[in-house]
C-alpha cells in the first residue's frame, strides 16, 4: 500500500469515528459528494485538500500523517551488520536509542554532551544505515516498526550485557513507577512458550503506551526501560550444592523473569 493510500485510510477512519459522512464532508468544503467519493476512491488528494479537510473536520492533520507512518510497514530488527556499526561508535548508539525514544535535536543536544554539528551527523549515519528517513530541519521519521527489538544475542545485546546490565541492576527499584521481580517456576516446555508469548504481549502494550504518551509535552514524560529475561537457567552457586544423584538428573525447565522499568 502506497503512502497516498494509507493517509486517505487513517483519514477515512478518522472521518468515520468522528461521524462524518461523505456527504456532510462534501458540504463543509463545498464540493459534490459524488466528487469527494471519487477523490477518495481514486486516491488522489493534494497537501492543501487534506489540510482543508481536516480543518473542516476538526480533525489534526499531524495525528493524521503520523497514523499513516505508524502503519507503513517496517523491519523489526536492524541487520548484523548495522547492529555492528552502532556498537562500533557509542555515541552514535547513543543518539540510536534517542531517535528510537522519539527524541528531537534539541532534546539530545540540550541533554548529552554532543554539539548540534555532532548530533546531525549522528542523524546522517543513522539515515545512511536505515535506522531513521532524515527529513528536512533535522527531522525523522523511524525506518523501523513498533515491534522493533535488536538481534538475539546481537552485537547491541552483547553490548548492553557487558556495559549495561550491572549498572541497571545497580538500582533500588523503589521509585514511582519502578519494580523488580524475580520469581522462580518449575514448567513444561508448552507452559514456558505461553509465558513468553505473554512477554511479547508487554512488549506490545509498552510500544502502545509509548506511542500514545508521545502526544504529551516532554515534561509529563520520564524515561523508563524494560529488562525481560526467561530462561532455563538455576544460579551456579545453587547448582555447586545439588547432590551428585540430583544433578544427574535432566534439568526441568525453571524460570528467571526479571522486570524492572527504572527512570534513565
Amino acid at each position: 500500500m502506497s503512502s497516498p493510500e494509507l493517509v486517505l485510510r487513517v483519514l477515512r477512519t478518522q472521518l468515520r469515528a468522528a461521524g462524518i459522512t461523505y456527504k456532510v464532508l462534501a458540504e463543509r468544503i463545498a464540493m459534490s459528494e459524488s466528487s469527494v467519493k471519487r477523490m477518495f476512491g481514486q486516491h488522489d488528494m493534494s497537501l492543501s485538500r487534506l489540510a482543508l479537510i481536516c480543518k473542516a473536520s476538526g480533525i489534526a492533520m499531524e495525528d493524521v500523517l503520523r497514523g499513516a507512518a505508524d502503519i507503513t510497514p517496517h523491519a523489526d530488527t536492524l541487520t548484523l551488520v548495522q547492529e555492528k556499526s552502532l556498537v562500533a561508535h557509542p555515541r552514535l548508539l547513543l543518539v540510536a536509542i534517542c531517535c528510537l525514544g522519539h527524541w528531537s535535536l534539541e532534546q539530545v543536544v540540550e541533554t548529552y554532551a554532543l554539539t548540534q554539528a555532532e548530533c546531525i551527523g549522528c542523524l546522517a549515519e543513522l539515515d545512511r544505515l536505515g535506522l531513521i528517513e532524515l527529513k528536512p530541519l533535522n527531522r525523522y521519521s523511524l525506518r523501523v516498526s513498533n515491534a522493533f527489538h535488536w538481534l538475539a544475542d546481537g552485537p547491541v545485546q552483547q553490548y548492553f550485557r557487558e556495559h549495561v546490565v550491572a549498572d541497571y541492576f545497580s538500582g533500588h527499584f523503589d521509585g514511582a513507577g519502578e519494580t523488580l521481580m524475580c520469581i522462580p517456576a518449575r514448567l513444561s516446555l508448552s507452559s514456558a512458550q505461553e509465558l513468553v508469548q505473554k512477554i511479547r504481549q508487554l512488549a506490545e502494550e509498552l510500544a502502545r503506551l509509548h506511542q500514545n504518551d508521545r502526544r504529551l509535552a516532554p515534561t509529563e514524560r520520564d524515561g523508563f526501560t524494560l529488562l525481560l529475561g526467561f530462561r532455563s537457567w538455576e544460579f551456579a552457586a545453587f547448582t555447586a550444592l545439588r547432590r551428585s544423584s540430583a544433578a544427574a538428573l535432566p534439568a526441568a525447565p525453571t524460570a528467571n523473569y526479571q522486570t524492572g522499568p527504572r527512570n534513565r
